[in-house]
């Protein structure tokens, strides 16, 4: 497998560590809210919450429009949880604990080890790179900026500023058009089986899953990816010979 001449990035919980630990994260908030909870377990309310938070981004016109408000959408996945649970002050509660768990994953947020050095090496063989992210403008160029990021890519496309946004069919074709390559020239890497690898796939761009927490493919998962990584410099050692002309 050679290198593309071009390679297009996803951001969260592929280059840093975002959302993934959300189980973790919302139990210890829970926990500083116990007393709230009415004799409800953390833990409990936690499944509660997470049933609800699936339930709420099943719908993708949904997840189209909360994904730009992510901070309003965990207070609301979290009201949802606790009012299944039968506690009355769901509301108030939901606003403390969504706001709690929005600042306790900014806080804890952090770039994979390496990433920047792949990065550079992806560049040092002619592969040009584009960072491709769903979410609100501010949102993602605040993690942009924080993390140094912008200096490493050729291309930088976040969905409150482009307009559209993964899986829609105009983000992978104004890809290929910024780049002027063919689908076959490109890949796409992400930890989103939809929107990083069968989307993609169907602009016959190869679609590389991400999984960085090695949690492997859903036993059901009907999306096939082309590769399979845990990390973003694992695709330099597969063909590093023949750096590419762009």
């Amino acid at each position: 497998m050679t290198l593309p001449r071009a390679l297009f990035i996803d951001l969260d919980d592929t280059l840093l560590s975002a959302y993934g630990n959300r189980r973790d994260d919302w139990t210890a908030i829970l926990r500083d809210h116990a007393a709230g909870l009415a004799g409800i377990r953390p833990e409990d309310a936690c499944d509660a919450i997470l049933q609800a938070a699936e339930d709420f981004w099943a719908d993708a016109e949904q997840h189209r429009v909360w994904r730009q408000k992510l901070r309003e959408a965990r207070r609301r996945v979290a009201e949802l949880g606790l009012e299944k649970l039968g506690i009355t002050n769901a509301a108030a509660l939901a606003a403390d604990i969504g706001d709690a768990v929005t600042e306790f994953q900014h806080r804890n947020m952090f770039l994979f080890p390496g990433v920047a050095e792949a990065l550079r090496g992806f560049r040092e063989h002619g592969v040009g790179l584009a960072l491709v992210t769903n979410g609100a403008a501010d949102t993602q160029r605040a993690k942009i900026d924080r993390f140094g990021l912008a200096p490493l890519f050729d291309h930088i496309q976040i969905e409150g500023e482009f307009g559209a946004g993964k899986p829609e069919p105009a983000v992978y074709e104004n890809l290929l058009a910024v780049f002027a390559v063919a689908p076959a020239d490109a890949w796409m890497v992400g930890d989103n089986l939809e929107w990083e690898v069968a989307a993609p796939q169907r602009h016959g761009i190869r679609g590389i899953w991400c999984d960085p927490r090695r949690r492997g493919l859903p036993a059901d998962s009907a999306i096939r990816p082309d590769h399979i990584i845990h990390h973003i410099e694992e695709l330099l050692p597969v063909s590093t010979a023949d750096p590419v002309s762009r």
